[in-house]
């Protein structure tokens, strides 16, 4: 029954019916065809899944991210990030980086970036002399660092799998964000010298502190996040609420660019996408139950045991399995099914559930820009009027570049261990 489960699992992914519903379709199919578990668990287990207070943060950021969009916030961080380096040769594409780790710090998602720089940048890139390659592979890649940099959702998804801290996942995630940024603005400029994309006039003084000031409240809002789960003043989802008004005052009184007739579009947009995430959530809760089943956490233990000796191969086998998930699964769901079963065998090797969440995490956000999920590389091929084909080809530089800092940080952990151990190391 197992094989035949696995051929149902394909067949409905190849069809294009979503993720979330094949996982649902997949755990009720095995679920009643063994006849003692009762039905009843297949809703119980989805209910459970869901059963958590760290799940809310998801709602919130994501209510987060839509509020920073309708209030415009991107467009002043997009005018900073060009002020900052639009001078640059291949100015616009640098910003289009920048703005991303900007963005990453109040939405911690990716798909929210992609929409909404990428509405602005696209057009406005291809208007000033770039090819739509380039505006739409630089916009998809740069987005995946929107689950790196901390606040991430899916690291919250991954603390409460795993135990781990919300604070120390966050922390361990600046550096490899940063790193994954600079190189791409490093790679950006080369190809912007060979191409002579375009280079804007430095910005008057003036007008950067100008800009600069409208920037620093929406810039402060991961420093309120951040700094309030690493000081115990807030838990990761008493920070997502926090965020969420946060961004909400300031888009309302000091941008003035939100009014409360735009609320109810934003609610409904939030819960629209908050419950395909969630959703997806439960049923691999359900699926889990089949997989607990078939004992195949405990085969796979046994299988790393049997076969694996040494602690690089185990990465590098994590690595090669969570890049091939996450080209058709959500970050989300491929967490709760897979993470459970590689974790124990991670403890085996000594590798710590924090170092394990930032590479799960990192090569999780590949599957962002990777064919057929790629919901990042769709947005961004859709507002560019670009063919997935060609957008794919776009942005392969980029994923190289975003595997080589993966790897980099995967057998160098103290690079991503090093700020939250200086921090707070009562975090471990």
């Amino acid at each position: 029954m197992g094989y035949l489960l696995v051929i149902v699992f394909l067949v409905l992914l190849l069809i294009g019916l979503p993720i979330a519903f094949v996982i649902g379709i997949v755990a009720l199919l095995g679920i009643f065809s063994i006849d003692y578990i009762p039905n009843l668990s297949v809703p119980m287990s989805m209910m459970n899944g869901l059963n958590s207070f760290v799940l809310l943060a998801v709602p919130l950021f994501i209510l987060a991210a839509n509020l920073m969009n309708q209030g415009k916030i991107s467009e002043k961080l997009i005018q900073f990030a060009l002020a900052i380096v639009g001078s640059i040769r291949g100015g616009l594409a640098q910003a289009n980086v920048l703005v991303s780790m900007m963005f990453a710090g109040v939405s911690g998602a990716s798909q929210a970036d992609t929409a909404g720089v990428g509405k602005i940048l696209i057009p406005s890139m291809k208007k000033n002399g770039y090819d739509t390659e380039t505006a739409v592979g630089v916009t998809a890649a740069s987005s995946t660092v929107g689950v790196v940099i901390p606040p991430s959702i899916p690291m919250i998804i991954f603390a409460g799998l795993s135990n781990a801290s919300v604070g120390a996942l966050f922390l361990a995630g600046i550096v490899p964000g940063v790193l994954v940024a600079v190189t791409m603005m490093i790679f950006v400029y080369i190809i912007a010298r060979k191409k002579n994309f375009e280079r804007s006039e430095r910005v008057e003084f003036k007008t950067f502190l100008k800009l600069l000031y409208e920037s620093v409240p929406a810039l402060l809002t991961p420093i309120i996040i951040v700094g309030g789960i690493v000081t115990g003043f807030f838990t990761a989802t008493e920070a997502a609420a926090v965020a969420s008004l946060y961004t909400f005052l300031i888009s309302m009184y000091f941008y003035k660019t939100l009014k409360f007739k735009d609320l109810p579009k934003i609610l409904f947009d939030t819960l629209a996408l908050s419950s395909l995430s969630l959703f997806a959530l439960a049923a691999a809760s359900a699926l889990g139950e089949l997989m607990s089943y078939y004992q195949l956490g405990i085969r796979a233990q046994d299988f790393f045991t049997d076969y694996i000796d040494a602690r690089w191969v185990f990465i590098l086998i994590t690595i090669a399995f969570f890049l091939f998930i996450g080209t058709f699964m959500d970050a989300i769901p491929a967490m709760i099914l897979f993470v459970p079963v590689v974790l124990p065998t991670a403890a085996q090797f000594g590798v710590d559930p924090v170092h394990l969440g930032i590479i799960v995490v990192m090569t999780l956000a590949v599957g962002l820009v990777t064919p057929p999920y790629g919901l990042c590389l769709l947005l961004a091929s859709k507002i560019g009027e670009l063919p997935i084909e060609r957008s794919f080809f776009a942005v392969i530089p980029f994923l190289l570049i975003i595997l080589a800092v993966l790897l980099f940080i995967a057998f160098f952990p103290g690079v991503a261990m090093y700020i939250p151990e200086l921090l707070n190391p009562d975090l471990f």
